[in-house]
């Protein structure tokens, strides 16, 4: 069997990652693509091969052959859409963050209840079998106790794009910094009791280089830094990870969502190796995977608490540095 999908907007997101990612699932059948412009939504049908082309996004909501939605569009329309493909019956895959505070986030996530529905958040990454690799390193004991977690997310400045503007929910914590909470709190288990961040913001109101000191219950301190800094165009991108154990520590410098062969480094006493994990295409793997939740009742990998914890995590983090 085969979950019927609709895609509500042509995002840079959406044709450069998750689409081809659908193609690849076994259980995802492409049947729908919307937008507001009829030449760009045209132009998705005949790239990927959609049975159905829709102007407008009530349209495809409006199809009942449409069984589940990926939307793509800029956060601060995220709730507005998700709720209404919700109430549509359908199953929803919303891009990160799922919401712009953990209160909308909540709200989301009843309305699929009540509509006996799933609503999953999209961080593809976390579907990756490095991330459960590093996981399960860490749960043998290999580096004792985890004591410090540090990550960073740095991009390009983007001249015109909607990550640069406030109203649209755009800045370097809404769009890197979730990563490196999402990542942090997979790791670490336990709530964060201290958060201190700042910021520095462009004159449209959105963060472009923040960093964050956290604390939690258990006495794990962790730190991230992430901005949209480089040169505008330009391909740079930088990506941390370490980790320090009671017994050793664990480091790496994969991108986050990268694929193919990847490694990280682990250093136990006077032992160091580096495990090598053969990573399929992430957003192919969130994607079969909520198919077969949809299919056979497998329970979410991204979770509605973890979403709403990480949600609360960020408001937080945004209140401190003034958004």
């Amino acid at each position: 069997m085969s979950v019927k999908w609709g895609v509500l907007g042509t995002a840079n997101i959406a044709r450069g990652c998750t689409i081809p990612g659908m193609k690849m699932a076994e259980n995802c059948e492409l049947y729908a693509i919307a937008g507001r412009n009829e030449a760009k939504v045209q132009s998705y049908k005949d790239e990927f091969g959609f049975e159905k082309a829709y102007v407008g996004y009530d349209k495809l909501l409006e199809d009942p052959d449409v069984q589940a939605v990926y939307i793509p569009l800029p956060n601060n329309l995220h709730k507005e859409w998700v709720i209404k493909a919700l109430k549509a019956g359908k199953h929803v895959l919303c891009e990160k963050p799922l919401a712009l505070n953990a209160e909308d986030a909540k709200e989301m996530f009843a309305v699929a209840k009540e509509n006996n529905v799933i609503l999953m958040e999209a961080y593809a990454y976390l579907h990756s079998p490095y991330i459960q690799s590093l996981k399960d390193d860490i749960k043998s004991g290999v580096i004792g106790d985890v004591e410090f977690v540090d990550t960073a997310f740095f991009t390009q400045y983007y001249v015109e794009d909607i990550r640069m503007y406030k109203e649209l929910g755009g800045g370097a914590v809404y769009d890197l910094g979730c990563y490196c909470t999402t990542m942090i709190l997979s790791l670490v288990d336990s709530t964060p009791d201290f958060v201190m961040a700042k910021a520095e913001f462009n004159d449209k109101g959105a963060d472009i280089l923040a960093s964050v000191i956290l604390k939690f219950e258990n006495g794990v301190r962790a730190v991230f830094n992430v901005g949209m800094i480089f040169d505008p165009g330009s391909d740079r991108r930088k990506d941390i990870l370490y980790v320090h154990g009671s017994k050793g520590t664990i480091v790496s410098d994969v991108e986050y969502n990268q694929e193919g062969k990847v490694s990280y480094t682990v250093t136990s006493g006077s032992k160091v190796y580096t495990p090598s994990i053969n990573v399929p295409h992430n957003y192919m793997l969130e994607v079969e995977q909520l198919g077969r939740c949809i299919e056979n009742g497998e329970s979410q990998h991204i979770t509605p608490e973890f979403s709403i914890k990480n949600a609360e995590l960020i408001d937080e983090i945004l209140k401190q540095i003034g958004y």
